[in-house]
């Protein structure tokens, strides 16, 4: 049992002093490229400061006998490329691998002090993320880097979602959460075989039409509206890593020609709580740099909240509607988002400082 006053001491003699607070980066898109790939790898240059986070992808979508060649590609992309105010992520091997433990000898050693997240996948519980916390401790210290690695864990897994909170919990290197859908439905035995969004057969139908004699025509034509599978997994994921001051993020999604539903989803996990999503091609970063950005017509109202509201107490009315001390904690948690958000993208920046100055409220 480790007390309070140990948490945040290095866990390797000489490895940097942990995170007090989790930074609040912007990080819409988590672009995945596999760093094996020469097309991919040759296109991460460009890509620097369009998209939030550029991940390396060494897990899932790596063939296994292209994960020594994806990890020395890797290391090759950290090293001469300039990320910028681009964040650089990667995913290693899953912890029951026989790829992981090359993966963190080989990366931090390297590529350490350029590398921002470490992303885990198939986190079940504590015991994960303080296997990790140690051995990056003792990585850390022996090749002299001196910022602390950051951890972001992947729920994947029934016994990942059940165990949560003491995830969130488990490190002061803990950065986030992602939602895996697809290996969570097969873990769980969901009847699914979509990577995340809606399914046809998870909807509410509409009652059945009254009838002339009272009773209810149980045969007629009824609307019927899918339903998010994920939406509990996804609302109990942004309360943990709310209360443990990390961020939440959806994950992929599969179908990367359907950029309706994907917006829809997207939209769906930002007005949950989430920051981002993850990125499988370069048409879901758009989708995501949209969806994860408050719109000007937000904006523009929360300002006129905050502006009226003075020392916030008290209550006013706007357009017939009374905003209080809650409405403006709302509208303050769209307005930072958005400065955030504008100091490292010129177009954002350009349609917040286009909306009028509030008028006076009456």
């Amino acid at each position: 049992m480790r007390t309070a006053k140990d948490f945040f001491a290095p866990l390797a003699l000489g490895a940097p002093a942990p995170l007090r607070e989790i930074p609040a980066r912007p990080s819409r898109a988590i672009h995945f490229f596999d760093p094996g790939n020469e097309k991919m790898a040759a296109k991460v240059p460009a890509m620097v400061g369009t998209v939030d986070v550029l991940l390396g992808n060494l897990e899932d979508a790596v063939k296994a006998e292209n994960k020594e060649r994806a990890r020395a590609g890797l290391v090759k992309i950290g090293q001469e490329v300039d990320f910028g105010p681009t964040q650089f992520w990667t995913r290693i091997n899953a912890l029951d691998s026989p790829w992981v433990l090359d993966d963190l000898t080989t990366l931090i050693p390297a590529i350490g002090q350029k590398l921002d997240v470490i992303m885990v996948p198939k986190v079940q519980g504590a015991e994960d993320i303080h296997y990790i916390d140690r051995i990056l401790a003792q990585l850390e210290a022996k090749a002299g880097i001196t910022k602390p690695l950051q951890v972001h864990a992947i729920l994947e897994t029934a016994r990942g979602v059940a165990n949560i909170e003491e995830i969130c919990g488990a490190s002061p290197r803990m950065q986030g959460l992602s939602l895996g859908p697809a290996d969570l439905a097969a873990d769980r035995r969901m009847k699914t075989t979509r990577v995340g969004g809606p399914h046809p057969g998870y909807l509410v139908r509409q009652d059945a039409p009254r009838t002339d004699d009272g009773g209810f025509a149980y045969d007629a034509e009824r609307t019927t509206y899918q339903q998010d599978l994920y939406h509990y997994t996804i609302a109990r994921m942004v309360d943990a890593c709310v209360m443990h001051g990390i961020y939440p993020y959806w994950g992929p999604f599969g179908d990367i020609k359907d950029t309706v539903a994907c917006e829809d989803q997207f939209r769906n996990a930002f007005l949950l709580g989430c920051v981002g999503a993850w990125s499988l091609h370069p048409a879901q970063i758009k989708i995501a740099n949209k969806v994860f950005a408050p719109s000007v017509e937000d904006i523009a109202h929360a300002r006129r909240v905050v502006a009226a509201m003075g020392d916030g107490t008290g209550a006013v009315m706007i357009d017939g509607k009374m905003e209080d001390d809650a409405s403006l904690k709302q509208c303050l948690v769209q307005v930072e988002l958005a400065e955030q958000l504008a100091a490292i993208d010129p177009d954002l920046k350009a349609m917040y400082d286009a909306i009028p100055a509030p008028a006076e409220e009456a």
